[in-house]
């Protein structure tokens, strides 16, 4: 039955975990902004996702820690390393974060979050009717 499921929904379930990562770690460059020496990361959202599909649906994603010290933010994708960002113009304290490039990315990220969850939100009420038989 979670077989069905998972091919039922697609890759948009684990899309959603990732977003949801990315956005966590969008709104931690936005938050700091203006603090000395911080580095703006961000990570490869296509690439990850295109590594976990195969042609014959979506394998299995897990989270994989690299130190007993790192937090974990939320469930993301095996693969999803956080990179640093390259500023487009330096700053004199050391920060690499662009506000408004950080802002946009933001937005977009929040924009196909909730295109996502639109989709999924249709696919369930297609199972639901199926399941009642109308």
């Amino acid at each position: 039955m979670q077989q069905v499921l998972d091919k039922s929904l697609g890759i948009h379930a684990d899309a959603l975990r990732l977003r949801a990562y990315r956005s966590n770690i969008l709104a931690s460059n936005i938050a700091n902004a203006d603090t000395p020496g911080y580095k703006a990361r961000d990570i490869d959202f296509k690439s990850i996702l295109s590594r976990q599909v195969t042609p014959s649906g979506v394998e299995p994603i897990s989270m994989r820690n690299t130190h007993a010290g790192h937090i974990q933010i939320g469930q993301p994708m095996a693969g999803a390393e956080l990179q640093y960002r390259n500023p487009l113009q330096a700053s004199m304290d050391g920060n690499t974060v662009d506000s408004h490039i950080e802002y946009t990315r933001f937005a977009e990220n929040t924009l196909r979050y909730q295109a996502s969850l639109h989709f999924l939100g249709s696919r369930f009420k297609s199972l639901l009717s199926a399941i009642k038989g109308e």
